[in-house]
């Protein structure tokens, strides 16, 4: 069954892939700590598979006075709180990278629907009832690679019910090597996208 195959690929691959970038997770948390006040590595609890929470990392992007607990598309004004360092580490997606950790732990995959916010009911609730949180969620996914920050919570979850569904070797690495050309265009980034965020 694919879904252990999964599992011992993203264990390899994500411990492979911490060591060979230790070096550069080095880096990037000297300039961040060096750019703004506060810790290198930003947490915050998230809903993953089958609504259990867990704490996620990221490289800090933002102000340690942003709001806590909060979407980014839920800001109206999220200028003002992210950093000239963290504008690039999102931008590029580099701010993702201590999720790796999360993928050998078993909290995410590679590939899986988003983990977002409890705050966020509207979207957690539409997956669950689709049945997208049947799987571990993912640093990237279908939704990434079909429009990222520019669907509506609506037509993620069903494209995250449509990945849960139909999770295979062949999707997943379409998927992956997809996200791949998004974030070297740097495509489907906003940020604080309210207005999109409120449509059904």
């Amino acid at each position: 069954m694919y879904t252990g195959l999964k599992r011992l690929l993203d264990i390899a691959l994500s411990l492979l892939l911490l060591v060979i970038l230790s070096p550069l997770f080095a880096i990037i948390a000297l300039v961040v700590r060096m750019d703004s006040d506060g810790p290198a590595i930003f947490r915050q609890i998230r809903s993953g598979q089958g609504g259990h929470l867990f704490v996620i990392y990221k490289f800090r992007t933002m102000m340690t006075a942003a709001p806590a607990n909060i979407a980014t598309a839920q800001l109206q004004h999220p200028q003002r709180y992210i950093t000239p360092v963290g504008r690039f580490l999102r931008q590029t997606s580099l701010d993702e990278l201590p999720q790796l950790w999360n993928v050998l732990k078993g909290d995410m995959s590679f590939v899986g629907p988003r983990p977002v916010i409890p705050a966020e009911t509207y979207l957690v609730q539409l997956r669950h009832r689709l049945g997208a949180d049947t799987v571990r969620p993912g640093i990237t996914g279908l939704a990434q690679i079909r429009g990222r920050d520019d669907l509506p919570p609506r037509i993620k979850a069903h494209y995250d019910a449509e990945y849960a569904q139909n999770c295979t070797f062949l999707l997943d690495s379409y998927i992956f090597f997809s996200t791949l050309r998004y974030v070297l265009r740097r495509e489907g980034i906003h940020e604080g996208s309210a207005d999109l965020y409120q449509k059904p």
